[in-house]
């Protein structure tokens, strides 16, 4: 067999080929499909939170902003922990980025508050002098389109088996629940209201007392779900 492929250089380089393609798959499919597991402690975006991230798509954050901490260093020393694959399970695009004109924001929800973000959205400048970043002030006023994101949520967990309506970490207790659309809204709205609490724009608060979420609560509370 050898001898007959090494007499016919072409058929030789497609066995070699195909040999170490096969090779390839056995050894980088089974670790590639474990590293893409969710990790210990993921748990789905809460309505509140895919609501935000909607509006975080919807204005572009992510033209400036990576999600993507690389295993440097100068990285983890500056935005913490290293990315890994299983914490993206549930995210549907991913928003890794390679373009970086403002900081990453992996881990921002473990170094920034509700309060910083309330005044950085409002007038950047006010908290980092010399920011490039624009205001983004009708945020405050804009209405977050919470039955949009009810039904992504809706969509993943009857199609991909994202696990809202779950007991994830096995206590005994569902970790994000979804339920039907009023029971979302009326979840989404007590997230707002513990938001709203820690901020200080009162047209803000007044809105959600009455029943409504500005764009702004609902992207702070995407902001500080990711660590």
């Amino acid at each position: 067999m050898f001898h007959w492929l090494e007499q016919r250089p072409f058929f030789f380089a497609v066995f070699v080929f195909v040999f170490v393609a096969f090779a390839g798959i056995i050894e980088i499919i089974p670790d590639f499909a474990k590293q893409s597991r969710p990790v210990v402690g993921t748990k789905p975006y809460s309505v509140l939170e895919l609501t935000g991230r909607h509006v975080y798509i919807q204005d572009s954050c992510n033209a400036c902003h990576s999600q993507l901490i690389r295993p440097f260093k100068s990285e983890t020393d500056r935005y913490g922990m290293y990315s890994l694959s299983g914490e993206y399970a549930y995210d549907r695009p991913f928003l890794w980025g390679s373009k970086r004109t403002g900081p990453d924001l992996m881990r921002v929800g473990n170094y920034r508050t509700t309060d910083w973000h309330e005044n950085h959205m409002l007038d950047p400048q006010s908290v980092v002098p010399g920011s490039i970043m624009p205001a983004y002030k009708h945020m405050f006023t804009n209405i977050a389109d919470i039955e949009t994101a009810y039904a992504e949520a809706y969509t993943v967990k009857t199609v991909f088996a994202t696990p809202y309506d779950q007991d994830i970490d096995g206590d005994g207790e569902i970790d994000v629940p979804l339920g039907t659309l009023e029971e979302a809204k009326a979840s989404a709205l007590k997230e707002a209201q513990a938001i709203a609490a820690d901020m200080k724009n009162q047209a803000v608060k007044d809105a959600v007392a009455n029943g409504q979420v500005p764009e702004i609560v609902a992207l702070i509370a995407y902001l500080n779900s990711l660590k």
